[in-house]
């Protein structure tokens, strides 16, 4: 992996070879931003559940319910 670099006076662009220790950081960023993402869909998911289950409790369907708060 390497990390681009662009002079924009003289226009020189420079590929630098990136270290173990920054491969590692993206390595980490990488999987953090994942777990964050898989976190973000579950409770997305539960947050839909619930609004069904709601809409069941008062008889109602999602489309009926949107109806009701647009």
């Amino acid at each position: 992996m390497f990390r681009v670099e662009h002079n924009v006076i003289t226009n020189e662009i420079t590929e630098i070879p990136l270290t173990a220790a920054e491969i590692k950081e993206i390595e980490k960023l990488n999987k953090k931003a994942a777990t964050e993402v898989n976190t973000a869909k579950i409770e997305e998911q539960e947050k839909t559940q619930a609004k069904l289950v709601l809409f069941e409790k008062l008889g109602i369907t999602a489309e009926e319910a949107q109806l009701l708060f647009s």
